[in-house]
């Protein structure tokens, strides 16, 4: 191994917490490694938040070392109390290993598992039969109620309540550490930063019963400047499906972002060389703009191929130079007889989710900030019928700078 990839994490920004900087440094440069990153299967597909992880990933099995995907059939089942204000919503197990195979097949796009490169678990496995005494006694006495208490992810849901359920998450989590260990001799575990506490419980919890080197590190969340997660839209999250948030949608979330946030994304969320990141997000003024423009292509390669990039690349392009429409701008499609009986423009912006309801859309139309096929209206009731198409046969309705969606016929 040349570079140390501990080098590479931490020079791209990635490293936020180690809990032995020198010894996994150390580790990380002169010996393959067995680590994990798990993943609770709360959706049909990873996001935005995920990618970052996913990244490290792709970065720690490039030089050599070895992945364990730990899906969390078994841990989903309570709930990650981490950084959530409630409760998270009970899901039937059903959901949860759908949820979960899903996770693989999105988790294979990047990372490879054949020859035993990568390994793939599920907590399932070892936590849904747990007998809970057995557990106690091998686990539970390990752990500190007071010491536990102080941990942030317990501390914020304190005023609240926290349940007794959730409270078990840390034992759960630090026990995966464990299996993990026992089976694949995985020795680190990595994580977003706000699975600190988690982390430190499985550390903890393998020197104590296995008297071993165990190691734990936590990775930046991304969050923009105020401080809110990154990956979230009006529309909900940025998914890495296709089918829930388009390559186009997905290519502009990226181009979009903060100036202030440009370096730091070409950094942690593509594979650019740190000396090209430096310079693009140093370019001054207007020119950033480029630096966005390179951002957004490269994750929407990584995420879903070079062909799906460049469509939106020039989808956005053609927007921004000519208005045009374009094959990659999300589309809805209608009747050319509905169309004709005329539709109102707030009618059409609830239909295409550019408002999620009509009073939203009023208000925006009222502004000034929706025009259709380059043409500001400000008057809600006004009907557009298929007369109104432009020469790609769309009605191209526009929300701010940022907002696109087209009409077409059936």
């Amino acid at each position: 191994m040349s570079t140390n990839v501990y080098d590479t994490l931490l020079e791209r920004g990635f490293i936020e917490q180690t809990t032995h900087e020198a010894e996994i440094r150390e580790l990380l440069g002169k010996e393959k490694v067995t680590f994990y990153i798990g993943f609770d299967a709360t959706a049909d597909s990873l996001t935005a938040g995920h990618f970052l992880t996913i990244m490290a990933m792709m970065h720690m099995q490039r030089a050599g070392h070895r992945p364990i995907a730990l899906l969390g059939g078994g841990t989903t089942m309570i709930g990650d109390p981490s950084g959530k204000s409630d409760m998270r919503k009970l899901m039937t197990r059903e959901t949860i290993d759908y949820n979960a195979k899903r996770f693989y097949e999105q988790l294979s796009r990047f990372i490879t598992f054949d020859n035993d490169q990568a390994i793939i678990e599920n907590n399932a496995d070892w936590l849904l039969d747990l007998n809970y005494v057995e557990f106690l006694r091998e686990v539970g006495v390990h752990f500190s109620v007071n010491k536990m208490l102080t941990a942030e992810c317990y501390k914020q849901r304190m005023e609240k309540g926290l349940t007794f359920f959730e409270f078990n998450y840390m034992l759960m989590q630090s026990y995966d550490f464990l299996v993990l260990n026992r089976k694949h001799n995985c020795c680190l575990q990595l994580g977003g930063n706000d699975q600190w506490s988690n982390i430190l419980g499985g550390v903890d919890l393998i020197r104590r019963k296995e008297q071993k080197p165990a190691y734990g590190l936590t990775f930046k969340l991304l969050t923009t400047s105020e401080g809110i997660k990154m990956g979230k839209t009006m529309k909900g999250a940025v998914w890495l499906d296709a089918e829930k948030t388009s390559p186009y949608e997905f290519y502009q979330y990226w181009r979009n972002i903060e100036d202030v946030k440009v370096e730091e994304c070409l950094g942690l969320l593509t594979f650019l060389p740190m000396d090209e990141v430096r310079r693009l997000g140093s370019l001054p003024g207007a020119e950033i703009n480029q630096a966005k423009e390179v951002l957004a292509y490269e994750i929407t390669k990584i995420v879903h191929g070079e062909e799906e990039a460049k469509k939106a690349q020039d989808a956005a392009r053609a927007i921004f130079v000519h208005g045009a429409g374009s094959a990659d701008i999300p589309t809805t499609e209608m009747e050319k007889e509905e169309l004709d009986a005329g539709v109102d423009l707030i009618s059409l912006m609830v239909l295409t989710k550019l408002a999620a309801s009509r009073s939203e859309a009023r208000r925006l139309i009222q502004q000034g900030g929706v025009s259709v096929n380059e043409e500001k209206v400000t008057e809600f009731d006004r009907k557009f019928t298929s007369a109104d198409l432009n020469e790609e046969n769309a009605l191209l309705i526009k929300k701010g700078k940022k907002g696109y969606h087209q009409i077409k016929l059936e």
